[in-house]
């Protein structure tokens, strides 16, 4: 265990960095939407379509694991709407609370984190979780969100709304280009490839940084008080339940005689014990969530991640 703090203390090091030189006002609030544009546009790209171009199709695009960890994704959203939807919580922060219980920040700092504890194959795994995430309970939890005043109608807006951001998000498009360059063997030319590893090396620190630096602005703009019961079920969904889920998913699976290998079983349980995904908290913001709870939600999983992250780590290796 102490071994595994000691390879995940460094991550979480540099997500509290971001948050100090935030709070303390070495960076400022304004830098924090251009951190965000150079990881989103360039760094994590390159990075995603680096893991992707060297890592074989069907460990990317396996169906038994999209199917596991989608089913275990939908069971998420459902079981923290179920349990969160009462009182001043209606449909919009149910909705977005249960997505931000169901997506783990993978893009950010599960792929480079997998990396360095079980190697570049877990990225095969991790990255086909990411467009579940993306795709599927992102759509999903943002059209239940307009249940509240709009309607099925309004809902089904509201999906192919987001569908159509999910499309103009580069993550996505660089994982399938690093699929066809792996597919069909493309290598790209040498500069090119250069710079392209350049940015895929500045992912990791600088993501994780920002992480701290999104954390510490959404805490500063989201400082009224909240009872304990709004938000902390949510992160212990996430923490928790959401890796148990996945867990009992892959198991049933190869029980079934489906083919999941132990080790891709051990990525996805681990993507799903990963934090909340920060970015988030700006749908929230656009959907007119209660931000502050959300804030609040990817605040404690973060913190507490570095704990229950390294014990789920612990017991799947």
């Amino acid at each position: 265990m102490v071994n595994i703090l000691l390879v995940t203390f460094p991550f979480f090091a540099l997500v509290l960095a971001g948050y100090i030189a935030l709070y303390r006002g070495w960076l400022s609030v304004a830098a924090v939407p251009g951190l965000n544009g150079f990881v989103l546009y360039f760094a994590v790209p390159c990075m995603l379509y680096r893991f992707g171009a060297s890592t074989p199709v069907a460990d990317m695009l396996s169906p038994v694991i999209i199917g596991v960890y989608a089913a275990s994704a939908l069971m998420m959203v459902a079981l923290t709407i179920v349990i969160t939807k009462r009182g001043a919580i209606g449909w919009n922060d149910a909705s977005l609370g249960a997505l931000v219980a169901a997506f783990p920040n993978t893009g950010f700092m599960g792929v480079p984190l997998l990396a360095m504890l079980l190697g570049a194959a877990s990225a095969g795994p991790a990255i086909a979780t990411i467009l579940v995430d993306m795709l599927l309970t992102t759509s999903l939890c943002v059209a239940l969100s307009r249940l509240d005043g709009a309607g099925i109608d309004g809902a089904k807006r509201a999906a192919k709304q987001a569908l159509g951001r999910v499309m103009g998000n580069p993550m996505p498009w660089a994982i399938l280009m690093g699929a066809f360059a792996s597919g069909f063997d493309i290598k790209l030319w040498g500069p090119i490839d250069q710079t392209v590893a350049l940015l895929a090396d500045a992912a990791s620190p600088v993501a994780l940084f920002t992480i701290g630096a999104v954390l510490a602005r959404s805490q500063m703009q989201s400082a009224h008080p909240m009872p304990l019961s709004h938000y902390m079920p949510a992160a212990v969904l996430k923490l928790i339940v959401h890796p148990l889920l996945v867990l009992g998913g892959g198991l049933l699976a190869q029980v079934a005689g489906l083919p999941l290998d132990p080790f891709a079983l051990t990525c996805i349980v681990l993507v799903a014990a990963l934090p909340s995904a920060s970015n988030v908290s700006l749908l929230a913001e656009r959907f007119g969530a209660d931000n502050g709870r959300i804030a609040r939600i990817i605040l404690v999983t973060t913190v507490a991640a570095f704990l229950t992250f390294s014990a789920a780590v612990a017991f799947m290796t």
